[in-house]
């Protein structure tokens, strides 16, 4: 993706969009995994994740070169990760499914915060997660982990091609997360499921108001149902929905 830059019109449409609609409209094209195994918002308020990848990944570390004193280096990629992803980013790690030690703690993740992150996604540990989760930035991670990160993860490369979670994510491919979990959208992908999910949300919007009025699954959901849509247009116009 040459623009890493969302437009405001496709941001508003993947906030208004919920990981459900984006999964489904990924299959329609064949994607299939592209959902991110095994993390859940640490945040309080589950706050909406949205924003392009920028990546750092992990292998497993070494008692040669994964002392206290790494963190003394002005080159360490997982500072250097956390100083240099763009505002508007979402910070994604790879840590190879290892949840038994932290990827990052509350310290950095309130830097990202600060520094205009749009969120963190790892498929590690975070310590320190209690603060962590008090964050407006949204945070996604496997579970509170205590230990260090340089007790099992070696940070090495910055934003090049990773894996979270089992997904293969691209710089610039662009997270959505809600308290279903995370859907990895890739970039060539991205205005077209973003256009796709708000009328697909307006129907959803709709069958559920049906639902609970009684009306019955079949002919509705999918509307197979010719007075179905005729229902749905006319409920639109009354909303004053496109």
């Amino acid at each position: 993706m040459q623009n890493h830059t969302l437009s405001p019109e496709t941001l508003r449409r993947l906030q208004n969009a919920s990981t459900a609609t984006i999964a489904t409209l990924l299959y329609k094209q064949g994607y299939t995994n592209c959902y991110i195994q095994g993390v859940s918002c640490l945040n309080e308020k589950r706050a909406k994740l949205v924003g392009p990848a920028f990546t750092l990944r992990y292998i497993a570390s070494r008692v040669d070169t994964d002392q206290l004193e790494a963190f003394r280096s002005a080159d360490h990629p997982q500072r250097v990760a956390v100083e240099t992803c763009p505002a508007g980013h979402v910070l994604v790690m790879d840590c190879r499914q290892d949840a038994s030690a932290a990827s990052a703690g509350s310290i950095l993740l309130t830097r990202l915060e600060v520094r205009g992150a749009a969120g963190c996604v790892t498929d590690g540990g975070v310590r320190d997660a209690t603060g962590a989760g008090q964050l407006s930035m949204p945070v996604f991670a496997a579970k509170p982990s205590a230990p260090t990160n340089l007790t099992k993860h070696h940070a090495v490369d910055i934003n090049v091609p990773i894996s979270c979670g089992g997904v293969p994510v691209y710089p610039g491919d662009v997270l959505v997360g809600d308290g279903d979990g995370v859907m990895v959208i890739p970039a060539h992908l991205v205005e077209m499921i973003a256009e796709a999910a708000e009328p697909m949300e307006l129907f959803e919007e709709f069958v559920l108001q049906e639902v609970r009025h009684g009306v019955p699954i079949i002919g509705l959901y999918p509307p197979t149902d010719p007075d179905t849509l005729v229902r749905f247009n006319n409920w639109k116009a009354v909303h004053g929905a496109n």
